[in-house]
Parts: C-alpha cells; structure tokens; sequence
C-alpha cells in the first residue's frame, strides 16, 4: 500500500498493512519512492503518514482506546 509522508510529500511503499492498521502499533516498516531507486526499508511514525490524497490514517489504525469513554 502506497503511503504519503506528510513532512516529504514522499510516497511509501508498505508492504505489511497489518502492521499500518494495527493501532498497538506507533510505526510502520516501508520503502522510499523517492529518486532512481527505491531507498531502504525504513520504521516510519504512523502519526506522519496520510493516504496519498491527504486524508489522515482512521483513528481506530492509531489509538487502541478509541472505543472506550
């Protein structure tokens, strides 16, 4: 799944979506898209990330209390 790296406009490559989607998880491993080559599988904050048309990740893929009161 292609990502978008808010800071950089960069896309990532994520290959593991469980990972994306799980909210026990603060990072996510991914690839580069940026110059000639893809770069290195790199740990990225899940708090940088957006869908490559701007919109956030869902709230329930970042905060594992987002159904308690």
């Amino acid at each position: 799944m292609l990502m978008k790296e808010e800071s950089t406009g960069d896309l990532i490559r994520i290959d593991d979506v469980s990972q994306l989607a799980s909210p026990m998880e603060s990072h996510a491993a991914g690839c580069r898209q940026a110059g000639q080559e893809e770069q290195d599988l790199t740990s990225y904050d899940k708090a940088g990330l957006r869908f490559p048309s701007g919109e956030m990740l869902p709230k329930c893929w970042t905060d594992a209390e987002y159904q308690h009161p």
